[in-house]
């Protein structure tokens, strides 16, 4: 527990803050599930309506500081692929791939 005047009221700003930043992060997941969803039941009308409200929850969580420039972009570029890809082989919801590791030769001694 903070003893220091200033740093007990850091730590209650850091309560508000963090509360405030977890509102945001779930509107934005909210918003992007949602299109994916639209995505995964192949309506792309839907998908297409839903897009600017997912852009305008990823904008400000940018704006906030919530989600850092390369990121809101990323997530942007991620709505807009996959609802173009609707109705192509594309359209199934991106999967991260897996780095693989190349073990290294032991270094004789």
């Amino acid at each position: 527990m903070p003893i220091i005047k200033s740093a007990k009221k850091r730590a209650k700003q850091s309560i508000v803050r963090q509360a405030r930043n977890y509102n945001v992060r779930t509107a934005v997941r909210k918003a992007m599930r949602a299109v994916m969803d639209a995505v995964k039941g192949g309506d792309k009308a839907a998908a297409e309506k839903l897009i600017p409200n997912a852009y305008k929850q990823i904008d400000m969580a940018q704006k906030k500081n919530v989600l850092k420039k390369n990121t809101a972009a990323r997530r942007k570029s991620l709505i807009a692929r996959t609802v173009a890809g609707i109705g192509t082989e594309k359209a199934a919801a991106p999967v991260a791939k897996k780095k693989t590791v190349k073990a290294k030769p032991a270094k004789k001694a």
